[in-house]
Order: structure tokens, then C-alpha cells, then sequence
């Protein structure tokens, strides 16, 4: 059954919306997962932050060339499906990645990261990136390192004249 006109404006517009409130977005090849397949990735991409939505190519394409995303004509093949990330990427494009190494059938295509397109194999590397959360503790961490390091050489010469004063008093009281 065709779809008419005024649904293809109705999906375009809905495209537009989840591209415009999400961080970024994955696009995958799914042909050949079953539904319950489909469900269990949906959980995992939601878990995650995002929605998985299957998409028309020709819609797509016409969403992301209004928004000037350039994406490769190889994005647009087979059938389509995107994880929008509204919230972080990387831990959509790790529940992506992680899923399609248990399920052959799903392929990472493309990417969209701050508005522009990125290949399948930037998606794997955002995909390896530790939380948020965890880039923040190591990044303080190693801005705390140096302050820490002077504090504790700054001590240092008044630790050891307590040494040295408590062992002196400690052999006067034996």
C-alpha cells in the first residue's frame, strides 16, 4: 500500500524533530532481524538514552540534506533504522555496536555527531569511549594530580623534622 503525500510530510517532520533534539544519531542496516530481535535492541538503545526507529531512505535523505548533513549514498542502501541519542552517543553507539556483534544481520552505516556525518568506524571509536561520568573522574583526577603532588612535597621537610624530633624524644625517654 502506498503512502500518500501528506503522510511522507508527517514522517519527514517527525524525522526532523528526533534529529533535531538528539545529540546524535546511528544509522544501521537491519535486514533479517526478527521483530523480537528488533524489540530486544529498542530496550537496549532506550537503556541507553536514545530510540531506535525504523526509517524510509528517501525520507532520510531529504531530512538530513535540509539540514545540510551530508551523508554517503552507501548510508541509504537496504533498509534502514537510526538510534537517535538524546541524551549522550557514545552509550547508544556502544548498545548499537555490542548488539550487532551478537547479530550479524545489523550493521553500523553512518553517523551524525554535532550536525555533521561520520563513518561507521568513528560510531565503533565513540563506542570504545568510557561514560561520561568516567571521562570526567579521569580528567579531574588528572588535573588534581599535580596540586596534590606539590602539597605533598611541600610537607615533606616538616614530616621529617617530626620524625626526627619524635625519635629524638623517644630515645631521651628511654
Amino acid at each position: 500500500m502506498a503512502i500518500s503525500k501528506q503522510q511522507k510530510i508527517e514522517m519527514m517532520a517527525q524525522y526532523r524533530e528526533w534529529l533535531d533534539h538528539s545529540q546524535g544519531a546511528v544509522m544501521t542496516e537491519y535486514i533479517g532481524v526478527n521483530s523480537k530481535a528488533i524489540d530486544e535492541l529498542r530496550n537496549k538503545v532506550r537503556e541507553a538514552g536514545g530510540e531506535f526507529h525504523v526509517v524510509k531512505n528517501t525520507l532520510i535523505r531529504r531530512v538530513f540534506t535540509d539540514a545540510d548533513i551530508s551523508m554517503p549514498d552507501e548510508a541509504y542502501t537496504q533498509s534502514s533504522a537510526i538510534a537517535f541519542a538524546f541524551q549522550d552517543v557514545p552509550p547508544v553507539a556502544k548498545a548499537l555496536t555490542e548488539f550487532a556483534k551478537d547479530h550479524d544481520v545489523v550493521k553500523v552505516k553512518a553517523g551524525i555527531l554535532s550536525g555533521r556525518a561520520i563513518s561507521a568506524d568513528e560510531i565503533k571509536a565513540l563506542a570504545d569511549l568510557p561514560p561520561l561520568p568516567v571521562m570526567r573522574a579521569q580528567l579531574l583526577g588528572v588535573i588534581l594530580a599535580p596540586a596534590s603532588k606539590l602539597v605533598r612535597t611541600i610537607a615533606e621537610p616538616a614530616r621529617g623534622l617530626a620524625a626526627v624530633i619524635r625519635a629524638n624524644s623517644e630515645k631521651e625517654n628511654v
